[in-house]
């Protein structure tokens, strides 16, 4: 078994038939200006050392040289043996509020971007773990079943806002009961990442929080916003044009509220942190998955494969070095087989 590491650069491949192409029209313009000159004849006469062979030799040499150095470049691996390979982790729901208070810009650049940076740079800190994404308001939304495809869990968390959800609020219950739902393999380690600024958190979260710890599931929630907090800005193409009001015409003040948040987490024992920064959460929950039984997802077989490289670099050197000291004059004991026909 054997792949191409570096595919991509067999195109300089081209050139070897450009440089024997070179070597053609150079060779008849020498043929060339040698019959303007006089009668091959003569002219072999005068220059009686030079050798018919010599030339073809030194471009061969020169073009397996450079050949060597191609695939050198594409490092062929070949397998040499195989191995069980073990994947283990747990599986991860990233519940995200996208309610409309998230789109407070009390923390830059609003609660929603900040969420999902969280978010983004958390799955960065993740090994082998499968996570699932949901979003929700007034009710929840799957946005990614469980998968192992970080790239994708990126895109679409990427994707989400705060038009997804028609019904607004902060249903974290229904947030839950999702979650446990994403949840398919029941001897897996299952936490939930919840991430609110805790408003309007709805009735049953308690209840939805107890019925998580019965089935297992550890929840962290983190907060984001400010308990000052700041008004909801209404854009049109990405510029205010007002804020959110009230009945009475008011300015609308969103706040955080890291009590909700707290309670939930203390019922399944999970943590609490506050998302300022971006940073702390994830080196939060990096320390905190430490603490989680992983669990084995997969085993299969996979072939190891060693570089190659280094065999074709070494006699692309070697070929090089002797092409320097190939000269275009006859060699004594090569003439002396007359290979070549060079005698007269």
């Amino acid at each position: 078994m054997y792949e191409l590491d570096e595919s991509k650069y067999l195109y300089l491949f081209a050139v070897i038939p450009v440089l024997v192409l070179l070597f053609l029209v150079n060779l008849y313009w020498q043929r060339k200006k040698q019959r303007e000159f006089g009668n091959p004849e003569l002219v072999k006469k005068l220059a009686p050392e030079r050798s018919v062979f010599k030339p073809t030799l030194k471009l061969i040499v020169l073009l397996l040289g450079l050949s060597g150095i191609i695939i050198a470049l594409v490092n062929p691996k070949i397998g040499t043996k195989t191995e069980t390979v073990k994947r283990e982790g747990i599986d991860i729901v990233f519940a995200i509020d996208v309610s409309k208070s998230m789109l407070a810009e009390d923390v830059a650049p609003n609660r929603l971007e900040k969420a999902k940076q969280i978010v983004s740079q958390t799955i960065n800190q993740l090994g082998n773990d499968r996570i699932g994404i949901i979003g929700y308001a007034g009710s929840a939304y799957p946005v990614l079943p469980i998968t192992s495809d970080y790239s994708v869990a990126k895109m679409f968390l990427q994707s989400m806002n705060t038009d997804m959800v028609s019904s607004q609020g902060t249903a974290i219950s229904d947030a839950l009961k999702l979650a446990g739902t994403f949840f398919d393999d029941p001897q897996t380690s299952k936490l939930v990442i919840l991430i609110s600024d805790g408003e309007d958190h709805g009735e049953g979260s308690a209840e939805a929080a107890k019925a998580a710890e019965e089935a297992g599931i550890k929840i962290i929630t983190v907060g984001v916003g400010t308990e000052k907090g700041g008004p909801i800005p209404l854009k049109r193409n990405g510029i205010t044009q007002s804020f959110k009001r009230d009945n009475a015409g008011e300015v609308v003040v969103t706040k955080m509220y890291s009590d909700q948040l707290k309670a939930i987490a203390d019922v399944t024992k999970g943590g609490y942190i506050y998302g300022s920064s971006t940073r702390e959460v994830s080196d939060y929950v990096k320390k905190a998955l430490e603490n989680i039984e992983k669990t084995e997802f997969e085993s299969k077989e996979v072939s190891l494969y060693e570089s190659q490289f280094q065999w074709f670099l070494g006699a692309a050197f070697v070929l090089l070095f002797i092409e320097l000291f190939l000269l275009e004059r006859k060699t004594a004991w090569i003439r002396k087989l007359n290979l070549f026909n060079e005698k007269e």
